[in-house]
């Protein structure tokens, strides 16, 4: 991709005013519209060192609105974002509807220079490529405008900017031994650059590659270029396109969504429901159980191991208190309970798996999550809150999103906690006549009930498409409380187990 384009163009300052004013006050103008509609944007600023990325970024926002846009300048990961997955630091600064975030250096930085200096492996390389490809095309789907630009100069020109910086002790900072390196392996760079836009020039997140030997014609095609992106994404919005409809336009060579390898899973229906304990059994077999995890919290910690448990299952099935029990056998600063209610104003302006990123734990930490990512094909799907092609394809999304994190070295584990309704009505009837229980009944829990059969519904093709030989699902007998509790119990130790026993 690099070969072809051509550094030798440029333009007179009088030719850049005519042909710049008008595009600066057109970029402006759109902007209060990506605001008014709401589309999200994210905008790419890749390229060689020295090309111009700080300064044509800077000539860019100065046309904009400061209150519509975020600007990342991204550098190497710190040790907290290194405790992380590699995708995270980045989806928690995607933009919300109406606003844009503008990346000086970004994803790309953990693909092509990785690839050079890291000399990381051809299949984490592949891996990396597939992801990024896929968050790309998650954020495209949930209506995200993605512009991307490649900065482009030669090494000649690379190396003449380096030397006019160092020749000025107010610049000489700015260029380090590792840029003089990577000029005189300029080749290695270009090719490794080169492959990697050839394979994440998708159709929905297509790179744009600026020449940037003059800084004015690099200002006339980046806005150019933007301007051209914006208002097809508008047209796309106003025709109610889906844009999944893009995809089909990017070649099999360069993406494929992934496929997995789909558990065989029961029927809610044909779950028994008998299982119970005794008071006796209960407390002893709950002593073992939470002194054993107790003592694999250790060990997670020391191997850096993370740990995402998922709860799911009816309202008054027990989460609360399965919950509770495994959290009594965790080192309270290794562990975190992360409650899932409606989604705030603030996290419905954003992809709806952007607040699920944000509480991912740190490596040897667990995070303990009471209501899930699940929600997209149970409670939205069911009430309308999202479009029926939102639900549908949020099962490659959700597969994705937890292949992202089994990769990363997550335990993950999921737990349905089924009842029947008798019980569950039993349940709630103890709740409103008990004071103290009270509170956990709501109007929402009478509803959710009339809509059983829709539910029992969603939750059987959801357990069927999502059940994944890396994360799959568990169904909790939860009629019984007692038994729920040891059986989730014994479920995460013996997960826990495995994960350390494969190291």
């Amino acid at each position: 991709m690099l070969d072809q384009v051509n550094l030798d163009q440029k333009l007179s300052k009088a030719e850049y005013k005519q042909l710049c004013s008008p595009l600066k006050k057109q970029l402006s103008v759109l902007q209060q519209t990506v605001k008014e509609k709401r589309l999200p944007m994210v905008v790419v600023f890749e390229g060689w060192s020295a090309a111009g990325k700080g300064s044509l970024l800077s000539d860019v926002i100065l046309t904009l609105d400061p209150r519509g846009f975020k600007v990342y300048s991204t550098v190497a990961a710190d040790s907290a974002e290194a405790r992380k997955p590699l995708l995270w630091r980045y989806w928690i600064k995607i933009p919300a509807e109406g606003n844009m975030s503008l990346f000086d250096r970004s994803w790309y930085q953990d693909l092509y220079i990785a690839q050079t200096e890291q000399e990381i492996e051809d299949s984490e390389w592949e891996r990396r490529v597939q992801s990024i490809n896929t968050m790309e095309r998650q954020l495209s789907d949930e209506g995200y405008l993605i512009v991307k630009f490649f900065l482009h100069i030669s090494q000649e020109e690379q190396r003449l900017r380096f030397e006019k910086l160092a020749d000025s002790k107010n610049t000489s900072w700015r260029v380090t031994e590792r840029d003089w390196k990577r000029n005189k392996q300029y080749r290695r760079y270009y090719k490794a650059a080169d492959l990697m836009m050839e394979r994440t020039h998708t159709s929905y997140a297509p790179w744009h590659i600026i020449p940037s030997h003059d800084k004015r014609f690099a200002l006339y095609r980046i806005y150019s270029t933007l301007i051209d992106s914006i208002q097809k994404a508008l047209e796309r919005k106003e025709r109610k396109e889906s844009p999944r409809e893009q995809l089909k336009d990017t070649p099999a060579s360069v993406y494929v969504p992934k496929t997995f390898t789909l558990l065989p899973m029961p029927s809610l229906q044909e779950v028994p429901l008998d299982a119970k304990l005794s008071s006796e059994e209960y407390e002893a077999e709950l002593k073992k159980a939470q002194k054993k995890l107790k003592k694999l919290h250790n060990s997670l910690y020391r191997e850096e191991i993370p740990v995402i448990v998922a709860y799911e299952g009816w309202d008054a099935a027990g989460k609360g208190g399965n919950i509770k029990r495994v959290a009594a056998a965790l080192d309270p600063r290794g562990y975190e309970v992360v409650p899932i209610a409606a989604p705030s104003k603030e996290e419905l302006a954003h992809h709806y798996l952007w607040r699920f990123w944000k509480n991912l734990p740190k490596t040897g930490h667990v995070a303990i999550f009471d209501r899930t990512w699940y929600g997209r094909v149970m409670v939205e799907r069911i009430e309308g809150f999202c479009s029926q092609d939102s639900w549908q394809h949020a099962y490659q999304e959700i597969n994705e999103f937890e292949r992202e994190l089994c990769d990363w070295g997550a335990v993950i584990v999921k737990f349905w906690l089924q009842i029947d309704q008798e019980e569950q009505l039993r349940r709630f009837q103890d709740r409103m006549n008990t004071p103290e229980k009270r509170w956990k009944i709501t109007d929402e829990d009478w509803r959710n009930r009339e809509k059983w059969d829709l539910y029992e519904e969603a939750v059987n093709e959801m357990l069927a498409r999502t059940s994944t030989d890396f994360a799959p699902w568990h169904i909790i007998q939860s009629q019984d409380k007692k038994f729920a509790r040891i059986q989730a119990l014994h479920i995460l130790i013996d997960a826990i187990e495995a994960k350390l026993q494969a190291l």
